[in-house]
């Protein structure tokens, strides 16, 4: 088995581990626990895009806070294996012919893109990395499911869902030991079916529950601002079986948390997202054909 087969067999096990990318430094976020989620989410602070209004809030921080909001149930525990391949799928397909997916929210500003940012927790090419894209409306508005699927988690407990590389046995004793499961934002992570996830992190409440099925347009729950972050929005994070390059997460917090030092599967949303040219909504440039983006697989 091949270097990357096995990268990819060891993250997408379902052990408290997952794997995700970067080209030579490799990069870093804490599960979305510090997205801004990352991300899952939640999970980092940038610029607006050319065109897009400059972000009325601003997306995570890299050191976990505290949620000001009601107490959530933290969900059930893991607790049997979710089959996943032990190698990436050969039948999988390229990010850029999926269909079916949507807008988690159906008027939402993008507000931090994917890509290279000021701060965040995750490092690639020694810079900063925000490994989703933040989308915002108000608090309170509806989250909704990008595509059909399974859900696998639902509420605090959602880490061994997301791709890092290594184990996570650390970092859940030191979060059950020192009572920090309440720091964590409130995710759901998706099965896609199509050998693609999908995450979502910072709910205020969520409405749906592990093994449920889901729809495209479906409600998952209520934008919030739980784990690390300064303002309700959702970290919308996509995990491709193709994608084998680690991103790194900052030394710092692999000290603190005790994770993983790298995750992977990572790649832009804006991929599969379809463009929203309406004044006032989220509008983006789509990758070209055969360009790699920063932190992303070929488009093909």
């Amino acid at each position: 088995m091949s270097r990357d087969s096995r990268a990819w067999s060891q993250a997408w096990s379902l052990d408290p581990a997952r794997a995700r990318r970067s080209r030579t430094p490799r990069r870093p976020l804490l599960g979305l626990a510090l997205a801004g989620a990352v991300v899952l989410t939640p999970l980092p602070l940038a610029g607006a895009r050319e065109g897009i209004p400059a972000p009325a809030i601003v997306a995570a921080h890299p050191t976990p806070v505290a949620s000001p909001q009601p107490r959530q149930p933290l969900g059930p525990a893991p607790t049997a294996r979710v089959p996943m391949p032990e190698e990436p799928r050969s039948d999988a397909p390229w990010p850029s012919t999926l269909a079916g997916y949507q807008w988690p929210l159906a008027r939402g500003r993008l507000t931090q893109p994917f890509g290279p940012t000021r701060e965040a927790s995750r490092i690639v090419d020694g810079h900063p990395f925000h490994d989703g894209i933040d989308l915002a409306t108000f608090c309170g508005d509806r989250v909704l499911a990008a595509h059909d699927g399974v859900v696998l988690a639902a509420g605090r407990r959602f880490d061994q869902f997301i791709g890092y590389d290594g184990s996570l046995s650390r970092y859940l004793e030191r979060l059950e030991r020192r009572k920090l499961w309440l720091t964590l934002p409130i995710v759901v992570v998706i099965d896609d079916g199509n050998g693609y996830r999908s995450m979502y992190a910072h709910f205020r409440r969520v409405v749906v529950k592990p093994g449920q099925k889901v729809h495209a347009g479906q409600l998952l729950g209520f934008e919030g601002a739980t784990g690390n972050a300064s303002g309700c929005h959702v970290h919308y994070g996509l995990f491709s079986p193709l994608e084998t390059e680690r991103v790194a997460i900052r030394p710092d917090v692999v000290r603190r948390w005790k994770l993983p030092a790298y995750e992977i599967a990572r790649i832009d949303p804006l991929i599969v997202l379809p463009e929203r040219p309406r004044t006032g909504e989220v509008g983006h440039p789509h990758p070209a054909p055969g360009v790699r983006r920063p932190g992303g697989i070929v488009v093909r």
